[in-house]
């Protein structure tokens, strides 16, 4: 067995590890009266207190720390609650005629020891949503926040110390090399939200251990925007995803493509949108956040400078301030295929258009790239709908709106491959973090005794009915 008491964080493991069987076996009641705690805390105790710490990191809004970050995590807390005693009770299966004699079932056990490490866009969300779905489970838990948010990262840590005791959830502070020297521990589960480039070294970091994962990644999410289109509809939609957190949201629209007889009626429509949203000085709007850092701002602007190189059209925006890391809601057309906006995932207030003469077109350049988290298709057609869907694949779809899947926890959510690996909220997040252990147990004698050795052509014959009838 690997030594690994010269790793920092080994007697924290080691005293989760050892209590993971008496957490393991917690009653529902008991794991429904910490989600509670969980929830008052997030709910009252620290809710003004998660306001002010997201402000100071990118100056998010009230209304979106709410709706975004608080309301998600308690929403997850009550579904869960409401449903955690029928998925804690053993799932009975029939019986096959040839296991006559016998009865079986799933019982779903905690994995043991797990690790979250959260993301920064939605710290309050990526790290406690997580974390509901594993205290459900039964499993202990060492949570790391991103560094890139470090006053909510503080918050949280004092939710964590208030709620819980460390030997069953604990949180870590600290830059990258914090979660480096977490990967080196052997824990059962490892549950990571980031980027897919990151996802592929957590991947690997768990492939040692053979630990089992979940990685919520992203990449390039299309939003495809057909002549039969509601385009006002769609426009108050699409405006909202795409600035909502400064575009800093994996399942933000990342490009559209929009067909090319209405592209001049949308950009129109667009820019009135936007500046009704956040007025004729987004800098000044109490509605819009900023970018969450310097490197972050950098690399964004980057891309619109790299735009204005291949001649694009600035539609909208493209202005920007280093001081406060502000972008403003950008709209950029005419971009050659190379263009940075177009091959990597932006992340950020900017949106690429596209346009396209067939639906072909749209499938087929989407069916080009690797598998995108979200894929949105605003249209009326049922039949263009209805292709689009079957003719790709995508984590997740919504239909004439955008990013409310991610709201609704009776569905699963994650990506496919590149975007994602494991699925997250409500049953599907419980599953990600228990083993369904099958169980059966035999009663009374059965059919199969008859087969048992020696061999005869009695029992050649009862095997070979068996393989034909049952």
């Amino acid at each position: 067995m690997a030594n690994y008491s010269d790793n920092k964080y080994f007697e924290l493991f080691e005293t989760q590890k050892t209590n993971q069987y008496h957490i393991g076996n917690t009653t529902y009641k008991a794991r429904i009266k910490k989600l509670k705690a969980l929830k008052f805390a997030l709910e009252r105790t620290y809710k003004s207190t998660i306001e002010e710490a997201l402000y100071q990191d990118f100056k998010k809004p009230k209304v979106e720390t709410g709706l975004t970050e608080i309301y998600l995590v308690v929403k997850e807390i009550k579904y869960t609650i409401a449903n955690l005693r029928s998925w804690l009770s053993d799932q009975r299966v029939s019986t096959p005629l040839t296991l006559l004699g016998t009865s079986s079932y799933i019982r779903y056990e905690p994995k043991g020891v797990c690790l979250i490490i959260s993301p920064w866009n939605y710290p309050v969300n990526l790290t406690f949503g997580p974390l509901v779905s594993a205290i459900a489970a039964g499993n202990t838990v060492i949570l790391k926040p991103s560094e890139m948010t470090p006053n909510t990262s503080a918050v949280m840590a004092k939710i964590v110390k208030d709620v819980f005791n460390e030997n069953e959830v604990a949180l870590v502070e600290g830059e990258v090399e914090v979660a480096q020297e977490l990967l080196k521990l052997p824990f059962n589960h490892i549950f990571f939200t980031g980027s897919p480039t990151v996802g592929k070294i957590i991947m690997s970091a768990a492939s040692k251990h053979l630990s089992s994962v979940t990685l919520e990644l992203g990449g390039k999410s299309p939003t495809i925007i057909h002549e039969s289109v509601n385009l006002k509809a769609a426009i108050k939609n699409i405006v909202w995803g795409k600035y909502l957190n400064n575009g800093q949201t994996c399942i933000a629209p990342d490009y559209v493509f929009i067909h090319e007889s209405i592209k001049d009626e949308f950009i129109e429509a667009f820019k009135a949108k936007a500046l009704e949203y956040y007025s004729e000085n987004p800098k000044t709007s109490e509605s819009y956040s900023r970018v969450v850092n310097e490197k972050h701002f950098n690399r964004l602007v980057a891309s619109i400078e790299n735009a204005k190189e291949h001649k694009a059209t600035i539609e909208l925006g493209g202005d920007y301030d280093e001081a406060s890391n502000y972008i403003a809601p950008t709209l950029i057309s005419n971009l050659p295929e190379e263009a940075t906006l177009l091959t990597e995932e932006i992340f950020g207030p900017i949106l690429p258009i596209k346009t396209y003469k067939t639906i072909d077109e749209v499938i087929d350049y989407i069916n080009s790239k690797e598998k995108p988290l979200a894929l949105y298709i605003y249209a009326r057609s049922k039949k263009v709908i209805n292709r689009i869907i079957h003719s790709t694949r995508a984590g997740s779809t919504c239909i004439n709106s955008n990013a409310l899947q991610y709201s609704n926890h009776h569905l699963p959510f994650g990506g496919s491959n590149n975007s994602g690996i494991g699925k997250a909220h409500g049953f599907f997040g419980f599953q990600e973090f228990t083993n369904a252990r099958s169980v059966l147990k035999r009663h009374t004698i059965g059919p199969l005794y008859l087969l048992f050795p020696p061999y005869n052509k009695l029992k050649e014959k009862i095997t070979n009915a068996a393989i034909k009838w049952f």
